[in-house]
């Protein structure tokens, strides 16, 4: 996972900030741990890279398919994955337009720092396509996403703290490496 490209030119109002290799591991393994992955059909909303979609197909997910609306990202991540030497279907398209069900869903989408709300379309189309979702939110957010998830019928089995390293970017960041509090969530949705 390491050994895989980054975006070349990340767009600061999309956010794309890359997952690192490690917690995208992590990710993958807490989602296979949990019967969550091998086998199971898989969507990476927000792929950017494809880390956590190529993470899962590794593991011995079944169909995956990796989404975004950036094509730099689209073809980024079907060179990481030829290298990865594995199968994954890349569709060039925003999460909105995604109306297939997914056993699992995986995701880093924007936390909404630059552009309010940007998480919002994401967490909105986990819900409708999967039926486990993993995905990293800003901390801040938690009580919005508790309330949104529950609306839905879903149900939150797990919630796990990083500190989400985000390194200097864009002519912005001051810092060369920030941590931001995130919370990964697994959650089970209610499909009515």
């Amino acid at each position: 996972m390491e050994s895989l490209d980054p975006l070349p030119s990340p767009t600061p109002s999309a956010e794309q900030y890359p997952t690192p290799a490690g917690i995208a591991a992590e990710v993958a393994y807490l989602a296979h741990a949990k019967g969550d992955i091998d086998g199971r059909s898989v969507v990476d909303l927000g792929c950017g890279n494809g880390v956590l979609a190529i993470a899962a197909k590794l593991l011995g997910a079944g169909p995956v398919a990796g989404v975004d609306a950036d094509p730099l990202a689209i073809d980024v991540a079907r060179r990481n994955a030829e290298r990865a030497k594995v199968d994954v279907r890349w569709r060039l398209a925003d999460v909105q337009a995604i109306h297939e069900t997914f056993d699992t869903v995986l995701m880093n989408p924007p936390f909404g720092s630059q552009r309010r709300h940007a998480d919002r379309p994401f967490l909105a189309a986990a819900l409708a396509s999967g039926r486990v979702v993993y995905t990293f939110l800003n901390a801040k957010a938690e009580a919005f996403v508790r309330r949104h998830v529950e609306s839905a019928s879903g149900r939150i089995t797990d919630r796990l703290p990083y500190a989400f390293p985000i390194p200097h970017t864009f002519a912005f960041h001051r810092d060369a490496l920030r941590r931001i509090d995130v919370i990964l969530y697994r959650f089970e949705v209610g499909k009515r």
